[in-house]
Formats: C-alpha cells, structure tokens, sequence
C-alpha cells in the first residue's frame, strides 16, 4: 500500500481563526509523525516488552518540555499537563494510546516501512494510536507554554492491551486513572474511510474471556466403555452442548457468545484417553452477562460431567468487560469531529478537500476484546473507530492481518480530534 503523501502545512488552511491555527500546527507534526509511526512499525515489540519505544517516546515527550513518567514496569508513560493555576482537586481530561505490537509475521513486501522483526507486526493500528497521542502532547507542550491550555490533561500511553487482562490494569495500579474526571481513545478501523470516526452509544466492544476445561478418567479400552469413563465422548458432548445451555440460561440480549479454539484427547484409536481438554472464549455484550458466566458454567460442566462420570476442572481466566460508551462522551466526541470537520464546521475537510461531508458515522458493535474497558469502571469516557481507509481502496486490509495498513493522514485527523476536545471541550 502506498499511502497518499502527508498534507503540507498550509495545504487547508483557506480558513482564519482558532480552527486554522491548530490545524497549521498539527500540520506542521505530520510529517513527523508520520515518520514516527513508520519507525515504530518498523520495529514493533510486544506487550511489557515495549523498552525501546517507550524511549522514543520519553524522550521526544522530554525534548518538548514534557515530564512524562514510566510506569513501574518499565513500559508505558503518563504524561500530566496541568496549566497554571489550576484549583486542587481539578479532574483530568484523559486520553490513551496502546503501544504494543501482535506476533504475526508482517505480510507487506511493498512498503518501505515493513516489520523488520520476524514474527512481529503493528497488525492492529496501535502505531498510529500513538502516533496520534504523541502528536496530541506536542500540541499541548506549545499550549502549555502559552497559556492556551485551560485544563489539566493526562495523557496515557498503555502497554499490554494485547496481553489480556490487558495492560489497562498495570496503568490503574499507577495511579493513572487517580483525579480522571472522563477519558477519550480511538482505534483503527480499516472499514471507515479517513477523515471519519465511528461511534456508539453504549457497548462498543465485547467482554472477552478465556477458559480450559480439563476432564479427567481411569481410562481404558474402548471394548468396554462401559467400565470406564468415556472422556472422548464426553468433552465432544461438552464441546457440543456448553454453548447452546449457556446462551438457553442468559438474556439473547445480553450477546454471549461461547465459541471453542482447541479440543484434545487420546493418542490411540484404541485407547479410551485419561485426560481431555477444551479450551475457548466466551464473548458477552452487556456487564451483567459477563458477571454471570463464570459461575453459570461451573454450574453448567458439573451436570453434564456426572453423566458422564468425569472429573473435571475449570481454569475460567478473566480478561476485559466490554467497552462501554457514556453517552455524554459520545456527544462530545461528534460534536468536535463536527465542529472540526463536517457540517457547520468552519474548516475544510481533514485530508484536504472541502469541508461539509458527513464525517461521523454510526458503527456497529463488535464481540473483540479492548481493554479501555478498564478506565471505563474509573470514569466517563468513550473509545471512537478512527478511519484509516484510503478514499477508494478496496482491498481488505483487516485487523489482526499480516497485511494489514492505513492512510496516514488518519494521524492528523487524530491529533486534532483529541486536541480540539482539549483545548476546546468547554466550548463544544
């Protein structure tokens, strides 16, 4: 993919006043930031193993008369900007960006920016996340200096969110979310052309969680069943039946969703098996269903076992709640794009052509797993579907793909979202 080239300053500013002069700053990053991204992506590292681009991002934060903080485990920043003056006990106005990368092999051979990392990629936009939360920072560093800057903000740049329970939780334990009055993310969404946000009113994401069934038996010859506990036959029987009682025992609305990855028995045709093992996620829309599962299901594989005369264990690991969306943030965020980029807006549109498009969009939900879902049991806030699409392009370029890639000037578009809601909220 060959992305457009990044606008150059001044390449839409056809209009005056405060929405010209934060976009010729923003403008003016672009061209670093796009740089940055691509550096990243170059070299992507895993959850709590992001050292190097937790350097780069200290230090540029540092250079811009930041004082960004490491978290305890050596991966991560918070970043606090608090203005002059500011009354204790004012409540922060947060934003996050995940840093980590996937182990998938980057599939991309034509881009001069490919993984140089065998078995790692940025398949999943959190180069661009950050990019776009480091652009945010430089843009606060100079409102700071001027005394633009009316408000305490608190930037997040997250470790782990692909390690579940997600590194949302080591940023909590820091105190990251102390004195957060409402907190504000985005995620590429290859699906939503650049220049539009999706967003939602309520749950945007899934919860997701993890388990493994073990079934345990004496084993024996599959001559006499009868004599013996059948552990093939009963973990089909599970694999089979768990998830057609648990959606019977739940609210349809509630969207659970139990879907098996892995089932393993046995070495011989033979052999009755002394052990057996299922393993799979169970997905859920609505937090009362998430709270229920666990013990639903340990009520659920402890019937279907005494049928069959199996020991059994469950190894239930939680991972995120799911995402979601407080309507007050929604607002916020539609009006900002609006004000910014789509009707009645005062400028032209975010990658260079006129303004007056529609540029929210309402987006669907999706049963993945997001770990901004923890911030979201501290705070107010909501997380919007950043497009990355290239007008026109009709090549499937999904998340979780070794091919995966965006339109860059999805970064820009990014920067001044968050930074119009910084530095303008009280008047959206």
């Amino acid at each position: 993919m060959n992305p457009p080239e990044p606008a150059q300053p001044g390449s839409t500013l056809a209009v005056a006043g405060p929405v010209a002069e934060l976009r010729a700053r923003v403008r003016r990053l672009e061209p670093e930031l796009i740089a940055f991204r691509r550096d990243l992506h170059r070299h992507p590292e895993l959850g709590r193993q992001e050292f190097r681009t937790t350097g780069l991002l200290r230090d540029r934060l540092v250079a811009a008369g930041l004082e960004p903080r490491v978290l305890p485990g050596g991966t991560g920043l918070l970043v606090d900007l608090v203005p002059a003056g500011t009354a204790p006990g004012t409540e922060f106005l947060a934003f996050r960006a995940d840093i980590d990368a996937l182990p998938i092999d980057d599939a991309k051979s034509d881009v001069p920016y490919r993984s140089t990392v065998p078995g790692r990629a940025h398949a999943c936009g959190h180069d661009v996340h950050t990019s776009v939360l480091l652009g945010l920072g430089l843009v606060l560093a100079g409102a700071l200096r001027s005394g633009e800057l009316r408000r305490p903000v608190r930037l997040v740049f997250q470790p782990a969110e692909e390690v579940m329970p997600g590194g949302a939780l080591d940023v909590i334990k820091a105190g990251g979310m102390d004195g957060v009055g409402r907190i504000f993310a985005v995620h590429c969404d290859p699906k939503v052309e650049v220049g539009r946000i999706g967003l939602r009113v309520g749950a945007i994401t899934s919860a997701c969680d993890r388990l493994v069934l073990h079934l345990d038996g004496p084993g024996g010859h599959t001559a006499r069943p009868h004599l013996t506990t059948d552990l093939v036959t009963a973990i089909a029987r599970m694999a089979a039946d768990l998830p057609a009682a648990l959606a019977r025992r739940m609210d349809p609305r509630w969207g659970v969703s139990l879907v098996w990855g892995r089932i393993a028995s046995g070495s011989a045709p033979n052999v009755i098996p002394q052990h057996a093992e299922l393993e799979g996620t169970v997905r859920c829309l609505e937090l009362d269903g998430w709270r229920e599962a666990p013990d639903l299901l340990h009520e659920l594989i402890a019937k279907l076992a005494e049928t069959y005369r199996a020991k059994w264990t469950l190894d239930y690991h939680r991972g995120v709640p799911p995402v979601v969306n407080e309507a007050v943030s929604v607002g916020q965020l539609e009006a900002a794009m609006t004000a910014r980029f789509g009707r009645g807006g005062e400028g032209h549109g975010p990658t260079g052509g006129p303004g007056g498009a529609e540029v929210v969009e309402d987006t669907e939900q999706s049963l993945g797993g997001e770990d901004f879902s923890w911030y979201l049991e501290h705070a107010p806030g909501a997380l919007a579907r950043l497009g990355v699409r290239a007008p026109g392009d009709t090549t499937v370029r999904d998340l979780h793909q070794g091919r995966f890639d965006v339109d860059e000037r999805a970064i820009g578009v990014g920067v001044e979202l968050f930074a119009a809601l910084a530095l303008e909220g009280d008047r959206i």
